[in-house]
């Protein structure tokens, strides 16, 4: 039920966009209001979002770790996995962010009826689909970067080349959206088939992964099955970039559907989990040294207080303790030396 709720809404979005770019002719409306409303709150609500993270006070170290941490000159430590230094940590976050090592390191857990019950084995496939979704989207995002950049910066040339080096015919196959396609399809499935996933599977995790999956379905459409005017859309993203914004003429639905979906997924990027994007470099979990052996760490937020030390409590209840029989520290008219 979850997983249809999502899919009735990315749905609802679409059918939204075609009577309101299509039927209702609201070009203006979805090619320029609502890319701009868009771009300001995916702006305003990841900064508020980081700032929000930063804010947030951190008394103490509490990094995860997985390693011995330093302690005598001859135990070998794990400089990676329990750091002590702040070259140990960006070593640790880079092998995290760039190369997903947590996942790496992933484990599957099966029950069997004879023999052991449990049985621990090396599960890769979430990384690697995790490792293609990203990467594979980051080079789409990238290749956009054309219609917005006039003339066209360098590195997107050529990763436009590397991406299409597969050439079957006209238009260019890149490889991008083959991966990005067969990732997205992995990460659903596997949230609908494997049971203890698909128990904790939420709306707020179905619905992301079928609203890029129909982001990349209206584009890989618009590429290579409903003829599209590539350069009425360079010349509107390009009026958008600088703040002149003109509709041409020739720009098909399609267009509208597959631009509105994307500012639908930039609105809800600072409310979901998608931003873990910029919530990994704010975790204290991660980014914080492993050093309480070596260094004392002094809660910031401490202040005076009144206490009320032990010998003042022996002074205000010593003769109820004395009837008692509890043992005090100092006798009534005897002066402890």
């Amino acid at each position: 039920m979850k997983a249809l709720y999502s899919l009735f809404l990315v749905f609802a979005l679409i059918a939204a966009s075609v009577v309101g770019a299509g039927a209702m002719g609201w070009h203006v409306l979805f090619g320029t209001v609502i890319p701009y409303v868009a771009f300001f709150l995916f702006v305003i609500g990841f900064c508020m979002r980081v700032v929000s993270w930063a804010k947030s006070p951190v008394p103490f170290r509490i990094p995860t770790t997985c390693g011995q941490q330093k302690s005598l000159p001859w135990i070998k430590h794990s400089k990676i996995e329990n750091p002590s230094s702040t070259a140990g940590v960006v070593a640790r976050m880079a092998l995290e962010v760039l190369c997903f090592r947590s996942l790496f390191r992933n484990t599957r857990i099966d029950f069997r009826t004879t023999g052991p019950r449990l049985t621990f084995s090396s599960s890769k496939w979430l990384w690697l689909g995790a490792l293609s979704f990203h990467y594979s989207f980051l080079l789409i995002v990238l290749r956009h970067m054309r219609f917005f950049t006039e003339p066209v910066a360098g590195f997107v040339a050529v990763l436009d080349a590397v991406d299409g080096v597969l050439q079957f015919g006209a238009p260019v196959f890149y490889l991008t959206d083959a991966v990005f396609l067969l990732a997205i399809l992995y990460l659903l499935i596997r949230r609908l088939v494997v049971p203890h996933m698909r128990y904790i599977s939420l709306v707020a995790d179905y619905f992301p992964l079928l609203l890029i999956f129909a982001i990349s379905g209206t584009g890989v459409a618009m590429r290579y099955f409903i003829k599209t005017d590539v350069v009425a859309i360079k010349e509107l993203t390009m009026n958008l970039v600088q703040l002149h914004p003109v509709i041409p003429e020739g720009i098909g639905v399609i267009f509208y559907v597959h631009l509105f979906l994307v500012c639908t997924l930039l609105i809800y990027f600072p409310l979901s989990k998608l931003m873990h994007m910029g919530g990994v470099f704010m975790s204290p979990t991660r980014n914080l040294a492993s050093n309480n052996r070596a260094v004392r760490h002094i809660n910031p937020w401490n202040y005076p207080v009144p206490v009320h030390t032990y010998a003042e409590y022996e002074d205000e209840f010593r003769e109820k303790m004395v009837e008692a029989g509890l043992p005090v520290d100092k006798q009534e008219g005897v002066e402890n030396v």
